[in-house]
């Protein structure tokens, strides 16, 4: 993530939002903050089993914390618009990060399919 930053700085507003911006900016170990929150939000999307699709973008993703530091999902545009017409119910996102390792994992629940 440093690297990514470092060779193409405009690409952060591409990937995170202000508010994610602004929560990893305070933290000493910024970059780690950033990549778990990246890896977040892959997580998400694969356990949507789409990836990234032609009109959702990453920001559309926001990994953010309650006052007590428990990550949650929010989504937006038409992640939050795909994620709906599915029948997702809820998100419960696990965050873990250390020099050399960002990872994140997502926990979907659906709605039961009628039939």
């Amino acid at each position: 993530m440093r690297r990514l930053l470092s060779e193409t700085p405009d690409i952060i507003d591409t990937i995170f939002t202000a508010r994610e911006q602004a929560y990893c900016e305070g933290k000493r170990r910024r970059y780690e903050h950033l990549a778990a929150r990246f890896a977040a939000k892959e997580a998400v999307l694969k356990a949507f089993g789409t990836g990234i699709g032609q009109q959702m973008r990453w920001i559309d993703v926001e990994i953010v914390n309650d006052l007590r530091g428990r990550p949650s999902v929010e989504l937006a545009g038409e992640v939050a618009a795909w994620a709906t017409r599915h029948g997702l119910l809820e998100l419960d996102v696990s965050l873990s990060h250390t020099s050399t390792l960002a990872i994140a994992q997502v926990i979907a629940v659906w709605a039961a399919e009628a039939g």
